[in-house]
């Protein structure tokens, strides 16, 4: 299994500046905060797709478990996780469930997932969900840029400092990838560069 390492990775400053909406006097800023982590999966084709885990702060995971844990026993049973995710997260579809993928420089529209899941523990939140997104390998490197945001700037998504990413079945391939700031997208009337993972694979000669 490979590993992918982030370097010094600045919580951002945007955290705290508040981001004026067109037409409206309103100031908004994060109420939700999210630590990822991606877990980048391969078959023998090529990418396959990516598992994604977020982990959300303890006020958003208090008010989650207060909404749906209908048994108050601290956990989220099968039927509660439908629950949450009908509910709290596939609303979300409409921004692209804050999920913004490049194909060698081609927006790929993240429209569906599967495996969803919401689990409670120790009072803390976690979804974990795959998006499909298939890309054949071949001789010649692909590059595949993966950046999470909010368009809103309601929730606020950082990678983890430690194992921000990690490799699945990518023996067969030739892989180089980091996390970095995207310098060719700009969000929040172009005051922010979204921090993203840069992935390119080939085939193994």
């Amino acid at each position: 299994m490979h590993m992918i390492r982030v370097g010094k990775q600045v919580l951002c400053l945007i955290l705290f500046l508040n981001v004026l909406f067109m037409g409206s006097d309103v100031m908004a800023h994060p109420h939700v905060f999210i630590v990822q982590r991606l877990k980048i999966v391969f078959d023998n084709q090529g990418l396959a797709g990516f598992e994604v885990e977020w982990h959300f702060d303890e006020m958003f995971s208090n008010m989650i478990a207060m909404d749906f844990d209908q048994n108050k026993n601290s956990i989220l049973e099968p039927a509660e996780v439908l629950v949450v995710k009908e509910k709290a997260f596939s609303y979300i579809a409409e921004y692209d469930y804050f999920i913004f993928v490049k194909i060698n420089g081609q927006s790929f529209k993240v429209k569906w997932f599967k495996n969803f899941n919401a689990v409670l523990k120790n009072g803390k939140l976690s979804y974990h969900f795959f998006v499909p997104c298939h890309v054949k390998a071949n001789p010649l490197f692909k590059q595949v840029v993966i950046a999470t945001y909010d368009p809103t700037y309601y929730t606020a998504i950082f990678f983890a400092r430690k194992e921000p990413a990690r490799v699945e079945n990518g023996d067969g391939f030739v892989i180089e990838s980091a996390v970095k700031k995207d310098e060719n997208t700009s969000i929040y009337f172009g005051m922010v560069n979204p921090w993203a993972l840069f992935l390119k694979f080939k085939l193994k000669s």
